[in-house]
């Protein structure tokens, strides 16, 4: 395996892992318990939104996750009222619990108020999105085969400058794993080939409940889950 990048949102990663496997992977990550608001008592909203909206945008802020049973659940509470000229009400006053406190929710203007008890629990991408921690993909990793007359193609290097590079006067690959490139895409372009091996590009990217590394390791203890409860079926 090879790192290609780590961070605590972004992780991504060059493995020889198996296609259905990573597929495997990539669908269990909605089966990784994750905090979010699930119901929202609005009591007063003279914004221009309708209630629903508010509800909707309530329940996609990503909050700090939490080991809670399923019937527990966090009370977080917003109560506002516009004076003078338009207010933006912003995340970051629905509490502590929010992970990115300057993300908008609704605009109030003089007069207005907002007044929302809202109800955080745990509960699972496979049910609602507001639930999912993040994103997991994948692609084959590039193979770029580049001939003496490929090596003319300066052009490739000014399209696609993370991919290509001039090394002298000559192209040269900088990054196949930022190809996302076929070979129909090298018609115009002789002496360069692109063709895919069974190594694969791993890509997982947070929302910010948990850490991108976190996530793959969780998603593989759900399949593992799962796969358990299905081979006792069997037996």
């Amino acid at each position: 395996m090879e790192m290609i990048e780590k961070t605590q949102e972004k992780v991504t990663f060059v493995s020889d892992i198996n296609v259905s496997l990573a597929n495997a992977i990539r669908r269990s990550i909605d089966e990784v318990p994750i905090l979010a608001i699930d119901e929202a008592d609005i009591y007063k909203n003279d914004s221009v939104l309708y209630d629903e909206i508010l509800a909707h945008r309530l329940g996609l802020i990503p909050l700090k996750n939490q080991k809670m049973k399923a019937d527990q659940s966090i009370e977080m509470k917003l109560k506002v009222k516009g004076k003078g000229e338009v207010r933006e009400i912003l995340s970051g006053e629905l509490g502590d619990l929010v992970i990115y406190p300057e993300m908008p929710i609704v605009l109030i203007g003089e007069g207005q108020e907002i007044e929302i008890v809202a109800r955080a629990r745990v509960g699972k991408g496979i049910t609602h999105a507001k639930f999912s921690p993040g994103i997991i993909f994948y692609k084959h990793l590039a193979k770029i085969k580049i001939t003496s007359d490929g090596e003319k193609q300066s052009e490739l290097a000014e399209i696609y400058p993370e991919v290509f590079e001039m090394f002298g006067e000559k192209l040269k690959v900088k990054n196949a794993t930022a190809c996302d490139l076929d070979q129909e895409d090298m018609e115009d372009y002789p002496g360069v080939t692109i063709g895919f091996g069974d190594n694969l590009v791993f890509t997982i990217e947070s929302w910010g409940q948990i850490e991108a590394k976190d996530m793959f390791a969780e998603a593989c203890k759900a399949l593992k889950g799962n796969l358990f409860e299905v081979s006792k079926v069997i037996k």
